[in-house]
């Protein structure tokens, strides 16, 4: 076993199924620079079993979001797939220069360098409730963004759903008291 696990709160009826989505996760070492283990979730997506159950234990997380927000570009996948099950719309934080008109952005720090996350005009209301979906929650630095960018539009978001979180690197801290929801975690 590559050393992922079931998250937290998994009923153990879906444990079983997410053992299966976890041997699916490729680890990638030296990716993309020496020492960091890149975990690879493209082949669970490339799973119809696996990723039908990543897209329904999501969905049963984001409860009754308005909306469902994916974070480029595994998470566009991923959040789409969650809002089509949900019943409710969908919409995506891009990188920086990918739209053609911007409601927001926010900055943030990566481990070796900055990014900068984007939010399209017109399509996250004052007062939406939102739930945003990424595959993996590693330092929380996109994701803490994402989240932020959404709050400054006047989101309410309500949860962060990830397929996996790296424990180790801690990113959930910097979400904060938002309610995490990590199917698997290494």
């Amino acid at each position: 076993m590559n050393g992922i696990r079931p998250g937290p709160g998994i009923a153990d009826e879906s444990a079983e199924d997410l053992l299966r989505v976890a041997e699916l996760v490729r680890s990638v070492p030296d990716y993309p620079q020496p020492g960091v283990l890149f975990r690879d979730v493209t082949p669970v997506l490339a799973d119809g079993a696996a990723f039908a159950t990543v897209t329904t234990e999501l969905a049963a997380a984001a409860g009754a979001a308005d909306l469902v927000v994916g974070v480029e570009a595994r998470g566009f996948l991923l959040g789409a797939a969650v809002a089509l099950v949900v019943g409710v719309g969908t919409a995506p934080v891009r990188k920086a220069g990918k739209l053609p008109a911007v409601a927001a952005s926010r900055t943030y720090d990566l481990e070796y360098g900055s990014a900068t996350l984007e939010l399209p005009a017109g399509v996250v209301e004052p007062g939406t409730s939102v739930y945003v979906v990424d595959d993996v929650l590693a330092t929380g630095g996109t994701a803490a963004a994402a989240c932020a960018l959404l709050a400054d539009a006047g989101a309410e978001v309500v949860g962060f759903g990830t397929l996996l979180e790296l424990t180790g690197l801690d990113g959930r801290s910097k979400l904060g008291d938002l309610r995490v929801d990590a199917l698997l975690r290494a």
